[in-house]
């Protein structure tokens, strides 16, 4: 993409939603449930921290399908779907692999060894999941290279034709909302290794294509109804807060979902479509960071919490290491080591 049509605001989206995906790992340390999904546990729990994590966790997730299918339409406006298809697996199959490996196993073995357990090396994808569906849904819908070259094709031709009435734009939560009640899994934010996760993902993933094929049909669409998806939004994670504790209905859920989605697009759209050296230097950082951040929290909780100090300092402690250690491992190690660089899905020096 050319600097001249490049959008600026999806790539702070995706800056975004990484940073917050650091967060919310590191608030699963103090969490009474932490250990059961793998994560070293604080034996300091907080509620007050899982409130504003329970208000992204219904979105984050699908908001990165969402930008990640995007991220396809506008690759296959310069590349064929051959290129397409070994661009993709050079940028997230080998980090996949590489990460499997070498990187995920760090922070199993300190889980072992914080609980006094076996000390085993099992290569799994652990947090890397999010690349294997990725990889899947690029192979799932690379057919859809025809359609977006097709601007005529009667698909698109029909949604600009009603997104000319932006509210048309809720029709997509549809199937949203039939995933969730025909999956119900028992928890809406729980993505990992299901059904629901898998399902939401690919249905996040095309919409995100289809969104970027209709060109300024959709950006118009979801501007208009910022406001109100955003009021909307709010207003029913509020009633999960304070009416289903924070484990609402599952059509809930999904219609909360989407409207935070489609606020955010409506306000990235308007206020981040700026192009910053911040973001230069962050939307090269942040894949790398994504891989290594699980090692430095681990390794952080693993020395941090028998120390016994207070639950701030911990989370102050543990948030910090974990975000200085993986930046500075890019910036130090991985930006400046030629043969490092596409294990982390950066782009090879030439």
């Amino acid at each position: 993409m050319n600097d001249s049509d490049r959008r600026y605001d999806i790539d702070w989206l995706r800056v975004i939603a990484i940073a917050m995906l650091l967060i919310y790992h590191v608030a699963l340390v103090f969490q009474p449930w932490g250990k059961l999904i793998g994560f070293i546990q604080s034996e300091q729990s907080s509620e007050i921290i899982w409130i504003p994590m329970a208000l992204i966790n219904v979105w984050r997730i699908p908001l990165l399908f969402f930008v990640s299918g995007m991220g396809m339409c506008f690759a296959l406006r310069r590349r064929d779907w051959k290129q397409l298809l070994l661009e993709r697996s050079r940028r997230i199959l080998l980090p996949l692999v590489f990460g499997s490996l070498l990187i995920v196993p760090i922070h199993d073995m300190l889980f072992q060894k914080f609980y006094a357990k076996e000390i085993s090396y099992i290569p799994n994808i652990g947090h890397l999941w999010f690349l294997l569906n990725i990889l899947i849904y690029v192979l799932q819908m690379i057919g859809l290279a025809f359609l977006d070259k097709n601007y005529d094709y009667w698909f698109f031709k029909a949604l600009r034709k009603l997104l000319k009435r932006p509210y048309f734009l809720y029709l997509f939560m549809i199937p949203f909302i039939l995933e969730a009640e025909l999956i119900n899994p028992k928890y809406f934010s729980s993505y990992v290794g299901n059904s629901h996760g898998f399902l939401i993902g690919m249905l996040a993933f095309a919409s995100g294509y289809i969104f970027i094929a209709t060109g300024d049909a959709f950006w118009n669409a979801v501007t208009r109804i910022k406001t109100v998806s955003l009021i909307i939004a709010f207003a029913l994670y509020l009633v999960r807060l304070f009416y289903f504790d924070l484990n609402g209905p599952n059509y809930l859920n999904s219609i909360e979902s989407m409207n935070w989605i489609f606020a955010i697009f409506g306000f990235g759209y308007k206020y981040l479509n700026k192009q910053s050296a911040v973001l230069s230097y962050l939307s090269q950082a942040v894949y790398p960071v994504y891989i290594l951040h699980m090692a430095f929290l681990f390794g952080a909780a693993y020395f941090i919490l028998p120390l016994n100090l207070s639950l701030e300092l911990n989370l102050a402690l543990i948030t910090l290491i974990t975000f200085i250690g993986s930046f500075a491992s890019y910036e130090l190690i991985i930006k400046r080591i030629s043969f490092l660089r596409p294990l982390f899905g950066l782009k090879a020096e030439r």
